[in-house]
Order: structure tokens, then C-alpha cells, then sequence
């Protein structure tokens, strides 16, 4: 009886696919571990940011809230990865999480001046998704236009209703639906300017 095999990966090449998310990932899991020092020290805080702690503008997507709210938003990564990994290369995915990650904050910045402090990986995401649904619609996937046109639709719930219920709950705190706004128009605007990957693994 013939018995099918599953195709083995080498750890380093499993490592070249997926850094990209693990740079993401792990330093998300390493503030939540050091807890609230850490966060504070990180966390996009606009009294700090005028104090010249720039380096808040990135490192603020990757505090979270808590556990929970961290451990949402790594399923949400895992997700995304899942779904876009081979759209773009590593060079062009860690392009799209810098713009994403300071379109966010930036964003917040200059269009939020109320809002004093902010963290979580949520906006930096919507980047991601938006990104990829769109690179991969660019090589011909057109069934990543429903994934597209879902996002659309949440993002324009959130800015005409608010939070989809139970988000905040789930987050253990307030949902910031302008950074979802931002992460998402700073992934679509860098997608279009980037080639995807015409093959996947």
C-alpha cells in the first residue's frame, strides 16, 4: 500500500519564509513577557514622542494591552500569513510592515492629536491584509477580491458605526479604528507600488 508523504522542510528554510512574521511575532511576545515596564517604554505616547523618543513611532505596534489583546493580534498575523505569505518577497513584506507601521502612527499622529498613547499590532494588520489581497489580485488570484472587499466593508463599519461588537472586549480595552483606517491605506498605497511574486512555493 502506497502511503503519501508530506514534503519536509529544512528549519533554515522554513526560517527564510517566515522571518518576516517572526519579526513581528517575537518581539510582540517579548515586551508582553517583560510587562508593563517594558510597555511603557515602547508604547506610542505623544508626551514622550515631544521628548524626542522617536523610536515610539514604530515600536508602539508592537506593545500590546495585555495578553489577550497580544495574543489576538498574533492569531490575526498567523492568519494573514497564512492566507499572503507568497505574494511578495521578504524585502517587499518587510517594506510593507515599515510603511503600515508608520502609516499607523504617523496617521495618529497628525490626524489624531487628541489621542495621547496608543499600542497594538491591529493597524500595522490591516496593512498586511490589504496588501496582500491586493498584490495577489495583481497576479491574478481574483478570489482575494472577496477577502478585499470584506475589509472595505469593516473598515467603512468602523468609521460610520464604530468597533464591531465584542472587540473590545476581546482586546481588554479600547479599539482605535482610526489605526486600522491608516495601517490599511498605507498597505494598499505600498502594494501598488510593489511586484508581487508571480509563483508560489
Amino acid at each position: 500500500m502506497a502511503i503519501a508523504r508530506l514534503p519536509r522542510h529544512h528549519p533554515r528554510e522554513l526560517f527564510q519564509r517566515h522571518w518576516p512574521a517572526l519579526l513581528l511575532a517575537l518581539p510582540s511576545l517579548a515586551i508582553a513577557l517583560l510587562g508593563e515596564p517594558a510597555n511603557a517604554l515602547l508604547r506610542f505616547d505623544r508626551a514622550a514622542i515631544d521628548q524626542g523618543e522617536w523610536w515610539r513611532f514604530l515600536s508602539g505596534n508592537l506593545a500590546h494591552l495585555g495578553w489577550s489583546h497580544t495574543l489576538l493580534n498574533l492569531a490575526g498575523l498567523g492568519l494573514i500569513w497564512g492566507l499572503f505569505a507568497t505574494v511578495f518577497g521578504a524585502r517587499g513584506w518587510l517594506i510593507i510592515m515599515l510603511v503600515s507601521g508608520l502609516g499607523v502612527t504617523l496617521g495618529l499622529w497628525f490626524l489624531n492629536p487628541q489621542l495621547q498613547w496608543y499600542v497594538g499590532l491591529s493597524g500595522l494588520l490591516h496593512g498586511l491584509f490589504v496588501a496582500g489581497a491586493i498584490g495577489a489580485i495583481r497576479r491574478g488570484e481574483n478570489r482575494e477580491g472577496v477577502l478585499l472587499a470584506a475589509i472595505v466593508i469593516k473598515l467603512v463599519w468602523e468609521q460610520t458605526v464604530g468597533p464591531l461588537p465584542g472587540t473590545a472586549e476581546m482586546a481588554d480595552g479600547p479599539v482605535i479604528v482610526d489605526a486600522h483606517l491608516y495601517g490599511a491605506i498605507s498597505g494598499a498605497l505600498t502594494a501598488l507600488c510593489l511586484k508581487p511574486r508571480m509563483w508560489c512555493d
